[in-house]
């Protein structure tokens, strides 16, 4: 298994911090032999900072490119960007999501469109975006792996981040559906709840975590990214050739007996 990455060539996004699902993605990819580029918004400076916690491998610490997938300038220059590490990509890491404040936490019923607009945005259209920038970069075909929150339930407090990774789920669907004849792989990781910055900036989200240890079949430890990011790295691999538009749940079980449960968050104007 050490060497399941051997040679390939990833792109990393959305490592914010070494909580971010993305830096640990990238540090197994790394451990199992991958050539890793990093993407990084708002700071890169900071992700620079934290890339050099990664294990070492053929770029110590790996390039850090500036990427906001809502600029189309950024987009346009990504695949040139990249040309200067690597030759072409053979996996993408498609992990950036965000709502403003005013799309979660209870507010569902009173966001406004503008808000609902920017968490559709950066958390599902740019999986297509993304992807795009890169395809010229994937000429041999390649995988694209996502991650998503199960989108087959309303969860507390998700409000508009889960319409939008109910988004991301088809657009995975259509992706794969499009660039299956090219060789791209499109499929998604859904994770159970992790202890990332982005998960604690969601009011009441915490409801929802503290019971899923004990309601998943093989429990759930939301301080361990390690199992999200060894299911990213697999679907990265050549193990799943002929697999594609699929979701991988990694969640200890629960999406197959059901929620947790969760008190109710209230609308904010609710008395």
């Amino acid at each position: 298994m050490q060497q399941l990455l051997h040679g390939k060539k990833i792109l990393v996004t959305g490592v914010l911090t070494d909580t971010s699902i993305g830096f640990h993605v990238a540090r197994v990819a790394q451990e199992l032999g991958a050539r890793v580029i990093l993407t990084a918004h708002p700071r890169p400076r900071m992700t620079r900072l934290f890339a050099q916690r990664l294990p070492s491998g053929p770029d110590d610490p790996p390039p850090v490119i500036e990427l906001d997938v809502t600029d189309a300038g950024h987009l346009a220059r990504l695949a040139e960007q990249v040309a200067e590490h690597v030759d072409g990509l053979d996996g993408v890491v498609h992990a950036i999501g965000y709502a403003p404040p005013a799309a979660l936490g209870g507010n569902f019923l009173t966001t406004e469109w503008p808000d609902a607009a920017t968490a559709l945005q950066v958390s599902a259209y740019s999986l297509q975006s993304l992807t795009m920038a890169c395809r010229p970069l994937m000429k041999d075909g390649g995988s694209v792996v996502g991650l998503t929150f199960d989108a087959s339930r309303a969860w507390p407090a998700y409000d508009w981040m889960g319409v939008a990774k109910a988004a991301l789920e088809s657009c995975a669907r259509y992706l794969s559906r499009y660039l299956g004849p090219e060789g791209i792989r499109v499929n998604l990781v859904a994770a159970g709840p992790l202890a990332t910055t982005a998960a604690r900036s969601i009011p009441g989200f915490d409801g929802l975590t503290a019971q899923w240890p004990a309601t998943a079949p093989l429990g759930w430890d939301v301080r361990n990214p390690e199992p999200a990011a060894l299911a990213c790295a697999a679907l990265m691999s050549d193990c799943f050739p002929a697999t594609t538009g699929e979701i991988v749940h990694v969640d200890g079980g629960l999406h197959a007996v059901g929620a947790p449960p969760a008190a109710p968050v209230a609308p904010p104007h609710a008395t």
